[in-house]
């Protein structure tokens, strides 16, 4: 009886260490979730490459500017698979959703390919569209230079009224991602600005 006491009496003292230890430990963020520094610049996610890959763009422009001769860029997208899963169920991104753009050069002659072309190796600029209530505006574009903290980009940039005028739900183009468009679409989240501009160039 006096060991069987003994026994119940150590397991008891682990049990509440192990507590005490795991309540002490702060509880780390959701992955995905956009950190900041003490100035609310915004961490470059190392991650982003391992989330869910929405779509490339090729030599995408929103002006009628012709393009630079012989100069091409691909822009990749991504977005936490936790945001993604909740887009998909409700056709609204969730509080706290990062959406990075990935910038990388078209390069063709590459090994063996002769027509068309392949993205470089190099990434040229790294974007982020970030959904979060404690931003000025509940959302906030992000520009990285050699990966270092980014501070939001200015309301008075032309982003944000480009984004939303256009954007097909909530302040996203996803108009553009034709895994996404289809959620937004079935869940009736679709911009008012975005169905009459679509209507528009049908001629309705």
């Amino acid at each position: 009886m006096k060991s069987q006491h003994l026994l119940s009496l150590v397991a008891a003292t682990v049990l509440a260490a192990t507590l005490l230890t795991a309540m002490a430990e702060p509880t780390p963020p959701e992955s995905g979730e956009p950190q900041y520094d003490a100035k609310m610049r915004l961490t470059l996610p190392a991650d982003y490459r391992d989330w869910v890959f929405l779509s490339s763009g090729l030599d995408m422009s929103y002006s009628q500017a012709p393009a630079m001769s012989g100069a091409h860029m691909f822009n990749n997208v991504f977005v936490p698979r936790a945001a993604y899963l909740a887009f998909k169920a409700t056709g609204v991104w969730p509080d706290k959703t990062v959406i990075m753009l990935e910038n990388r050069g078209g390069a063709k002659d590459v090994s063996i390919n002769k027509r068309g072309l392949v993205q470089t190796g190099e990434v040229m600029g790294l974007e982020a569209h970030v959904k979060d209530a404690r931003l000025d505006g509940g959302w906030g574009f992000f520009s990285f230079e050699d990966g270092k903290p980014a501070a939001q980009i200015a309301h008075t940039a032309a982003c944000y009224a480009c984004h939303q005028d256009h954007a097909a739900a909530d302040t996203t183009f996803v108009q553009f991602y034709p895994t996404l468009l289809p959620f937004a679409t079935q869940h009736g989240t679709l911009n008012p600005k975005y169905l009459s501009e679509i209507a528009a160039s049908k001629g309705n």
